[in-house]
């Protein structure tokens, strides 16, 4: 029993690899703790005489034993820990009292007062683990450890590693622009990083809450001389990592949607440089959504198809096959096709393509700047000057054009 309930908890982390523990009670509390216990190594016996279909499937899939019966006395013998998790109340009691004769921590599910442990709010974040205790207030618990975790999460909460480590370059996909749609890795690897290496097309917004002594560079402005632009990147991320910095390059969209990710991730490996990739949300996706379009649509598109646009096509660089890509009937989503759409749209109709076939643009899409021009096959290139339509934008083809929030197909 616990003589003082007054007095806080001492908090330590048990090590519980390879050592017994016992859990009394195989229902929703158990669910919930037996993951903890299995991830952490421990030995677990469950016994209860029923348990919910997951905690089931853990034992199904040998991750715990099961005893298929209610508690008796000396079930814990041997024990290092122990959960008493059932609706009996008896057995409660008779279950913790053994562990008091025995010298077990104990956690009760049913009366922290009865119990010599306490079970922390608990999340993990890349090897970090956050466990808090505010004795009787469990709610509050979670409320603090669910903040902890997110600011850690998303960057707000900087907590970088200060021991030595060797040269790390991450390519981050920022997304479609919205600083809100980069993902929470992203904006913890940025958070962490020394040098941003960023695109014009990154998400700038997030460019500003970086620390004073974070080294943002222009990836735009990086000085070529004898390099090609590509290459003078790949030594610039490069050398930064060679002088032991964390370096994070910023990439609008996924690194590896038409983001020369795997030119940097080549290049970093050949230099023996570790390179993680974040994937980013693209905007050949998040873009039409975000201007009420989608994708693909019951009844209407079971396919959509994404394009780069740079190339026209009667350039004989291009590898796009346009002939086959104006007889699908799916949607067709073009990225960086702004000023080459007229000669796109020819192509299309030439290959078979309807030229009434509904078409839209969306300029800036998921930012303050967003716009969305519609046009068809035969009236974009009239469109596009008309309405003095800009990069960067993206470009969506077919009958999904027409849909809208709010409509159902059966």
């Amino acid at each position: 029993m616990v003589e003082n309930a007054e007095q806080p908890a001492y908090p330590v982390g048990l090590r519980l690899s390879g050592r017994r523990v016992v859990v009394i009670g195989g229902g929703q509390v158990a669910q919930r703790r037996l993951p903890a216990l299995i991830a952490a190594g421990a030995d677990v016996t469950l016994v209860s005489p029923s348990a919910t279909a997951s905690v089931e499937a853990m034992a199904e899939t040998g991750e715990i034993r099961w005893e298929r019966r209610r508690y008796e006395d000396g079930d814990l013998a041997d024990a290092w820990y122990v959960l008493v998790a059932t609706t009996d109340p008896e057995a409660n009691a008779r279950a913790s009292a053994e562990a008091e004769r025995t010298r077990t921590w104990c956690v009760r599910s049913d009366d922290a007062e009865a119990a010599t442990a306490w079970t922390p709010a608990t999340g993990r974040i890349e090897g970090v683990t956050v466990a808090v205790l505010t004795g009787n207030d469990p709610r509050r618990s979670a409320a603090v450890r669910d903040a902890i975790v997110e600011g850690l999460r998303d960057g707000t909460l900087a907590a970088p590693q200060h021991r030595s480590r060797a040269p790390f370059v991450a390519l981050v996909g920022g997304g479609p622009g919205d600083p809100d749609l980069i993902t929470v890795r992203g904006r913890r690897l940025l958070a962490e990083a020394d040098v941003v290496i960023a695109d014009r097309l990154g998400p700038r917004d997030l460019l500003d809450e970086l620390p004073p002594h974070v080294e943002v560079i222009d990836a735009a402005k990086i000085p070529y001389g004898r390099f090609m632009a590509q290459e003078a990147i790949n030594n610039a991320l490069i050398e930064h990592a060679r002088q032991g910095k964390s370096v994070v390059r910023l990439k609008g969209g996924d690194p590896f949607v038409f983001g020369r990710g795997m030119e940097e991730a080549q290049a970093l490996a050949e230099a023996g440089i570790p390179c993680t990739v974040v994937p980013g949300i693209s905007s050949s996706i998040s873009v039409p959504g975000a201007a009420g379009i989608p994708v693909t649509h019951r009844g209407v598109a079971h396919e959509f198809t994404v394009v780069s646009g740079h190339v026209a096509p009667d350039d004989p660089r291009s590898l796009v096959d346009w002939a086959s890509l104006a007889k699908l009937r799916g949607t067709l989503v073009i990225l960086m096709g702004v000023d080459k759409i007229g000669k796109i749209a020819e192509a299309l109709v030439a290959h078979g393509k309807d030229p009434a076939t509904p078409l839209a643009l969306v300029q800036e899409g998921t930012t303050a700047a967003q716009r969305r021009v519609d046009a068809t096959l035969a009236t974009v290139a009239e469109r596009v000057r008309a309405e003095d339509v800009r990069p960067p934008a993206v470009i969506v083809i077919g009958p999904v054009v027409r849909e809208a929030p709010g409509r159902h197909r059966r």
